[in-house]
């Protein structure tokens, strides 16, 4: 069973994201880049606000950049780093190349917090306001996404950031109850 890291891990790439997905068991922001959206930065924000962000960029002065841009705006965030020789992959530098034992050694040095893995929403909760399985389910996550601040995806990913950025179960209900007034009401009242 992979290790489950409790801090939201932030890398560049769609194959970054794969290679440490193999490693261990993480929420992951893709950057995408030096162009980072607006959507972005504030699923950052969120994730630094709830459990963290450990940065996790390429051995390489474009990955360098990344982490200086965003360890800018939020200074405690942890930092993973690789050498350049465990990301290299003929003339390839990235942590897609890095080996599932190299990524993990870099994210310990980073002191990131291991969990045990416990998934406190179901998709029975987003079955509740109708996030899922209704013609409006994507229409009303975008709604719940923005109110949380984890945005706008399918019902899969809503659930993984749900279980990964800190959410309570409270504030789910709460945000959910004030937007869709329509659902958990009883008939008599």
């Amino acid at each position: 069973m992979r290790q489950k890291i409790e801090q939201v891990i932030v890398v560049e790439g769609r194959d970054d994201e794969s290679a440490v997905k193999a490693a261990v068991d993480a929420q992951i922001i893709v950057t995408g880049g030096f162009g980072i959206s607006q959507e972005t930065w504030d699923l950052l924000e969120k994730a630094y606000k709830g459990p963290g962000i450990i940065l996790f960029t390429d051995p390489d002065y474009a990955g360098d950049t990344i982490r200086k841009r965003i360890k800018q705006r939020f200074p405690n965030s942890l930092q993973a780093y690789l050498v350049r020789e465990d990301a290299k992959k003929g003339t390839d530098i990235g942590i897609e190349n890095a080996s599932p034992e190299n990524i993990i050694e870099a994210l310990k040095k980073a002191k990131c917090t291991f969990t045990a893995a416990r998934d406190s929403f179901t998709m029975d909760d987003l079955l509740y306001f109708g996030l899922a399985g209704t013609a409006q389910a994507a229409q009303r996550r975008s709604l719940m996404g923005k109110a949380l601040g984890i945005g706008s995806c399918n019902a899969r990913t809503f659930l993984s950031r749900l279980n990964g950025y800190g959410i309570t179960k409270e504030e789910f209900y709460r945000h959910g109850q004030a937007l869709f007034a329509d659902h958990g009401k009883d008939d008599n009242e």
